[in-house]
């Protein structure tokens, strides 16, 4: 049992301890002591050791006062930024009078908790004497701190009491004085310090810890710290590397190193120290982070200690963590491989039993390992507690490359489940979620596996869907070349890899690229798959659509034409897949001026699709917009006006208001007012719609460079020429920066902003 347990086991026993002079002793090892006209001695088997005490020394505790200049606090780094906030709220509290005041500043490990009180404790004016720093990793250590403030305040009686009467005085003595400051460092457990809390009575606590719960009991006011801002964590590297600015050192990379270790004091401390000794520069050391992390992540200066890496701090708290919650490591592991914010509870399915799951969850949480948001069911966790829990260590028997891998395996296996489950591609917020999960277990992926790609496949369509053209030609190259090695060139999957790439290249204006692709995929299916296979006839309407959008309508129509009559043949006249492909042709016949045609075709499909499908069918709602821009072509504008009003109403009632399908139909809407002259409530739709695609959607998305274009197209129709001038030039830098100077819509933008400067001079 600690010495505090036998403390609160011995509450009935007299606590206060006063030395008393006495001439007389017996037994080895006994004690006698007395004023300065006795001799006091110390019997040791035949030896006898005389002390001589000061009459000081037999003062009652409650009467001695302190010396001046009593203090044991570390040195204050002379490497310290920012922290104002933090500092003002330990001044805002300790300056308060009356009884003890505990301050618990907690955060995860690294973070500068210490170094924040060690600034604190020097620098501020708060008056506190003594001032007594204790580490209160364990009750044993507070013990051993207690005894040396018995001894810093009474020297002389240091020599005669044991550690644990020293202990007992030390608390006597804060419990009798008012006026000075405790500072308990790295508070494993509230448990450890109940003693000191309950007998000191009008004294200062500081105290801090990683675990960031259990301090309401003890009434203490909790000051949660976190990381750095940018501006101050390139501040302290350039403070650490140059040696306060003495010398001149080159920082090419330090704003993304700093990123790359999360803002964490600790950790730019750490590399700071390894940048200052090798004079390497940021940009050198996160060549070598990115080769060698686990190396990097243990070593800082020559003068760094080995348990002062953030590698060695967190492995010691997981260590503490894991004997009582073995599933903490799971969780660790696995939230490793995702973005640092928000990842959803779902992607921790199947790593423990729930109880046992949720139970990790706040352990760790306790411990600032991770911060838990219940209400949007999701967890967050340092970029740098990451990258150390996916990085193999041999000599880490929680980051054993076995384990690292099967964490990585299970961690893509859940997410591919996840986006396997058909109400993820249709619940869009669920998909703006998982998009950052996506992009960091694929960047953290050095080989593709079966599961990877499919996970890459669907990232393709998921990233085409917002727009984020970029990535998603990135993401169907990297499918395309792992379907390649994997199944081979000819196979299946890799066609449809292929017809995924093509479809990407279409959507960033790519057409000649994307039409290279389509031929050579419609060719090897026909050889491989035959001519009437329905991915055969799907390539042949991609092929289609693609010289429709390249503007050969002639071809386009040519090979829609053939389409819909193989797959009213082949799959039928109601399947799905021909009410798709008739609806194409008939918007590629309005493109080429054969409105008839197309009109017929188009109210016939609308037809087959409101009874084959029903009138709230995404399809349904998508050939009803495409015969309302039909009946527009036609200046049948009533018709479509109507038309597209009920579908604006539909996707509102069925998707909601803020779906990107919504947004599109409320700018067709708006559109097809300004056709029909009603400019002003053109307009009013106009805006509402680019503040919500700016909003919902981004400032980047093509969903929201069209809006911005229509409305400053209607800006222009009312004779706004200078509003429309100005969201002309931006659409214009915006898409020549995100699509390409030679796209289509950079081109009619483009085309359009010249135009109206020629008017304005």
């Amino acid at each position: 049992m600690s010495w505090f347990g036998r403390r609160r086991r011995e509450s009935e026993k007299q606590r206060e301890f006063t030395l008393r002079p006495t001439t007389h002793a017996e037994g080895a090892q006994s004690v006698a002591i007395g004023p300065e006209s006795v001799v006091g001695a110390v019997l040791v088997g035949d030896n006898a050791q005389a002390i001589v005490l000061p009459p000081d020394a037999f003062r009652p505790i409650a009467e001695v006062d302190a010396v001046p200049g009593i203090s044991n606090l570390p040195a204050d780094s002379g490497h310290f930024v920012g922290r104002e906030h933090e500092l003002a709220r330990l001044d805002t509290a300790l300056a308060v009078t009356g009884p003890v005041l505990v301050q618990a500043v907690h955060g995860l490990g690294g973070i500068g908790k210490t170094t924040l009180v060690t600034r604190w404790a020097h620098t501020r004016a708060h008056g506190l004497t003594p001032m007594w720093w204790i580490t209160a990793e364990d009750p044993a250590r507070v013990q051993q701190g207690l005894a040396k403030l018995a001894a810093a305040l009474q020297p002389a009686v240091a020599r005669v009491l044991t550690e644990e009467q020293l202990t007992d005085r030390a608390l006597q003595w804060l419990a009798t004085h008012s006026g000075w400051l405790l500072v308990l460092d790295n508070v494993e457990d509230p448990t450890h310090i109940e003693e000191v809390l309950a007998r000191a009575r009008s004294g200062r606590i500081v105290l801090t810890s990683r675990l960031g719960t259990g301090w309401a009991r003890t009434g203490a006011t909790v000051v949660h710290l976190g990381v750095l801002d940018p501006v101050e964590s390139r501040a302290l590297l350039h403070d650490i590397v140059t040696g306060g600015g003495t010398k001149e050192r080159t920082l090419k990379g330090a704003v993304e190193l700093c990123h790359e270790l999360g803002y964490l004091p600790l950790a730019i401390e750490q590399v700071g120290a390894y940048l200052e000794q090798n004079t390497l520069t940021p940009v050198a050391y996160l060549a070598l982070l990115a080769r060698y992390p686990a190396q990097m992540y243990q070593h800082g200066g020559e003068h760094t200690k080995s348990e002062r890496t953030i590698a060695r701090i967190w492995r010691v708290t997981m260590d503490r963590i894991i004997i009582k919650y073995p599933a903490a490591a799971e969780v660790l592991r696995a939230v490793a491989w995702y973005a640092p914010e928000a990842i959803p509870f779902t992607l921790l399915d199947g790593l423990a039993e729930p109880p046992a799951l949720h139970t990790a969850l706040g352990a760790l949480a306790a411990y600032s390992m991770i911060t838990l948001d219940p209400t949007m069911a999701t967890v967050s966790v340092h970029r740098l507690v990451q990258a150390v829990a996916r990085t193999p260590d041999p000599q880490d028997p929680q980051r054993t490359p076995a384990l690292i891998e099967r964490s990585h395996d299970r961690a893509s296996t859940t997410l591919r489940d996840v986006l396997s489950e058909p109400e993820t591609l249709v619940d869009w917020p669920a998909v703006r979620i998982l998009l950052p999960h996506i992009a960091a277990l694929i960047a953290h992926t050095t080989e593709d596996t079966i599961i990877t790609t499919n996970i890459l496949v669907v990232a393709v369509q998921l990233l085409s869907g917002q727009g984020a053209t970029a990535r998603a030609i990135e993401y169907a190259e990297r499918a395309l070349a792992s379907c390649e090695r994997i199944f081979g060139p000819e196979q299946p999957r890799t066609l449809t890899a292929r017809n995924d790439l093509a479809h990407t290249y279409q959507a960033a204006g790519r057409l000649d690229e994307a039409t290279i692709l389509l031929e050579q995929n419609l060719a090897d299916r026909e050889r491989i798959l035959g001519v009437e296979h329905p991915h055969t006839l799907t390539s042949r309407n991609n092929l289609a659509y693609t010289y429709g959008a390249a503007g050969r309508l002639d071809e386009a129509i040519t090979l829609f034409e053939q389409t819909v009559t193989d797959r009213e043949r082949i799959l039928g006249v109601e399947h799905p897949h021909t009410l798709t492909a008739r609806n194409s042709l008939a918007s590629t016949y309005a493109a080429a001026g054969r409105l008839d045609e197309a009109i017929t075709l188009s109210e016939q499909n609308l037809t087959d699709c409101e009874r084959l499908l029903g009138v709230e069918h995404p399809n349904t709602l998508t050939s009803r917009n495409d015969l309302a821009h039909t009946y527009q072509a036609a200046r049948r504008l009533d018709e479509a006006t109507i038309l597209l009003e009920q579908n604006l109403a539909d996707r509102e009632r069925i998707l909601g208001v803020e779906h990107p399908h919504t947004l599109t139909s409320r700018n067709s809407l708006a559109y097809m007012y300004g056709a029909a002259g009603r400019l002003n409530e053109a307009i009013t739709l106009f805006e509402r719609n680019l503040t919500d695609c700016e909003r919902i959607l981004g400032i980047e998305h093509p969903g929201t460079l069209t809006s911005r274009n229509n409305l400053a197209y209607m800006y222009r129709a009312a004779g706004r020429l200078d509003e429309a001038i100005t969201l002309f030039e931006q659409t214009v830098t915006d898409r020549e920066r995100l699509l390409g100077v030679e796209h289509p819509d950079t081109l009619t933008s483009r085309k359009i902003l010249t135009q109206l400067r020629s008017q304005s001079l």
